[in-house]
């Protein structure tokens, strides 16, 4: 079997990890309660709620959680009062994050509130209600981009000695392109192994069938024990944490991570141990024949494995119903 899917495939060698591509996520906010209305600043980079003659902002949240400005000044809660600004030469202040809601938190929480300035009808942003100012507001602020993803699912329930089983008319990757962060123009061409570990990451392409569009497409990872496996072998180390996401249009043998296509659908992390099966996202088969999954792998978390479809198999798949 492995030499079959060596020729149907058409594959040969390389890589890539959960570097996010771009450092930066950027977004605009919009509160609820209070005022209402999106988030805006003033020229020194103090936001503001409701006041009028402002423009909405844009913000940008970095991998430590760390926000800036369009401008981009950092930003922070001031010690004194707890407001939110953005500062000209201020390192940005980490502690910030974008929930699977789209709810901005600051250390964990939510839960922020407007107080009025009483300068043309503007409020100011705190995590905390403001000391001796009764007409603070609770308020919550909403992004329109950036979101956490969605819990991981749980894994499959197994039907044998392997994890799971692949039913018949499964589809199987028919390109594996390794991408590495650190050298972003590099080209590796293709790949018998998928691989998830420090800059390196892979590009999954699938084709599917005219007669399946508009069916329910379900994404499998398949990983089960060392001993299981008669014909393939994985290194794995860490945690176990992924990232799977589908890419507006799928790889090619030149492509690099510098022309990764955009991401648009991010299936969230999942952590994956040996002896599981698991669902990755079930969705409507899309119109195209030929798409790309995306597979990093969080810092700390490193998987390189033989994709293969003896038993037991391992690896990426598509199953439609």
């Amino acid at each position: 079997m492995r030499s079959a899917l060596l020729t149907i495939a058409s594959l040969t060698a390389c890589s890539h990890a959960l570097v996010s591509r771009r450092a930066d996520c950027c977004f605009h906010l919009s509160a609820t309660g209070g005022p209402g209305g999106p988030v805006e600043q003033l020229s020194d980079g103090q936001t503001r709620l409701g006041q009028s003659g402002l423009t909405e902002s844009q913000f940008c949240i970095n991998n430590d959680g760390g926000l800036t400005d369009g401008n981009g000044r950092g930003c922070i809660v001031t010690k004194a009062t707890s407001q939110f600004q953005c500062d000209q030469g201020t390192t940005a202040m980490p502690g910030f994050s974008i929930g699977s809601d789209g709810k901005l938190s600051y250390k964990s929480s939510s839960d922020l509130f407007a107080c009025p300035t009483g300068q043309n009808g503007g409020f100011n942003i705190y995590t905390q209600k403001l000391s001796g100012e009764p007409s603070c507001v609770p308020v919550t602020l909403s992004s329109d981009n950036c979101e956490a993803p969605a819990p991981a699912p749980a894994p499959m329930t197994p039907t044998s000695s392997c994890p799971a089983e692949l039913p018949a008319g499964f589809e199987y990757p028919h390109l594996i392109v390794p991408i590495d962060s650190k050298n972003p123009n590099a080209a590796y061409g293709t790949s018998y192994n998928g691989t998830a570990r420090g800059s390196i990451s892979s590009i999954f392409n699938f084709d599917i069938p005219a007669a399946k569009r508009g069916k329910t497409c379900k994404l499998q990872f398949m990983f089960p024990r060392q001993e299981q496996l008669e014909t393939s072998a994985f290194t794995f180390s860490g945690e176990g944490y992924f990232k799977f996401a589908a890419l507006s249009a799928a790889a090619t043998e030149s492509t690099t991570y510098a022309s990764v296509p955009k991401v648009e659908q991010d299936f969230g992390i999942i952590k994956m141990t040996p002896g599981n099966g698991y669902t990755v996202a079930t969705t409507s088969c899309p119109a195209t024949t030929r798409f790309g999954i995306w597979f990093q792998a969080l810092e700390g978390s490193g998987l390189d494995f033989f994709q293969d479809y003896n038993p037991c198999p391992i690896g990426l798949y598509v199953v439609t119903e």
